[in-house]
């Protein structure tokens, strides 16, 4: 089913991205920490700006420079200094683009860079210096990137990433969606997107009519790290993508100073089950330049897993994994 055309309407959500705050001292104001040491430690570089929405900034606590939502957005002058390791393409995207915009790194499955734009500003993104206007398979209309996978017949599963796909108007993924749904070794959908978790209300009726009609398993996995991301508006929007029938799963990053202790983690897990999401992987940082502040030691990540499977039922341990370039899978971490 493909919506209406957005001549007709804006819907709510796109009226409440385009709210978005922009300003690292609006953000400090709005949390009354205008005046705290964070103030003095802004970066103002305009490559990779602030953005965050207003109701993700609403879950912060006011007052708290330790807040560990705030420190997952807030842009610092830490992210302008150069570490050894720490580059501009952390995992090979590059080397693995086997068309403008088509990640093939795995076998059975390909990725789709459908936008670069995103909801959320995330300081730790590993594709925060991606070319995307270069690698943009938009330009044709998505005609060469779905050329590839059709004559790909080893890729059963498409993977629309970005920059957030559910960035994207619901006309141009219903669109999308119905084009691949006419590649026949195409058997599965998954979308990566942090939007339900930032921005809930992009979970709205037009989205969930076409991502309830495609013949595709469909699979979204969401980004949630801190179990304050995950309010009771987020845990209705994952409830009703359920009762579409989507898998929902979880990846999370492990986060100095965010997520970084076994309670964070362990309540992490335990919020998302509540919100019918599975958690699914917990990533080591990749390293991408200007992140090197977010770094958790592997041997700290260790002995946090251990915590957590003595803590845990298994179906509610996440594999804590690395992405190494070249690598044919995501590196289990034991």
């Amino acid at each position: 089913m493909i919506p209406r055309s957005e001549a007709d309407f804006q819907p709510q959500w796109k009226k409440l991205l385009a709210n978005a705050v922009s300003s690292p001292m609006e953000l400090l104001h709005m949390l009354e920490l205008e005046n705290s040491t964070l103030a003095q430690s802004l970066d103002a570089s305009p490559s990779f700006r602030l953005r965050v929405p207003r109701g993700f900034i609403g879950k912060m606590k006011k007052g708290d420079p330790e807040d560990p939502l705030l420190k997952q957005v807030l842009p610092l002058t830490e992210e302008n200094l150069t570490q050894p390791g720490y580059q501009t393409d952390p995992v090979g995207d590059l080397a693995a683009e086997a068309v403008d915009g088509v990640l093939h790194k795995y076998q059975g499955r390909a990725l789709l860079i459908t936008t670069g734009a995103c909801g959320i500003h995330c300081r730790y993104c590993f594709r925060r210096h991606f070319p995307y206007a270069q690698s943009n398979p938009a330009r044709d209309q998505w005609q060469q990137a779905l050329d590839y996978i059709r004559k790909t017949p080893s890729v059963t599963e498409v993977i629309l990433s970005g920059g957030d796909p559910l960035s994207l108007s619901d006309q141009k993924l219903a669109r999308l969606v119905c084009r691949i749904e006419q590649i026949p070794h195409v058997k599965r959908l998954r979308i990566h997107s942090r939007m339900p978790v930032i921005l809930p209300e992009r979970i709205d009726r037009h989205l969930l009519d076409w991502i309830g009609t495609t013949h595709l398993q469909t699979i979204m996995v969401i980004h949630a790290n801190h179990a304050n991301e995950i309010d009771r508006t987020v845990a209705h929007s994952m409830n009703e993508l359920a009762k579409t029938g989507v898998t929902l799963l979880n990846q999370s990053v492990l986060l100095a100073g965010v997520n970084d202790s076994f309670d964070a983690l362990i309540a992490l897990s335990e919020r998302l089950f509540e919100a019918h999401v599975m958690p699914y992987y917990l990533h080591l940082l990749d390293p991408v330049q200007g992140a090197a502040h977010f770094n958790v030691e592997c041997d700290h990540a260790l002995a946090l897993m251990e915590q957590i499977r003595n803590r845990l039922p298994g179906y509610l341990v996440p594999k804590l994994v690395q992405e190494k370039p070249g690598a044919g899978s995501k590196i289990t971490i034991s």
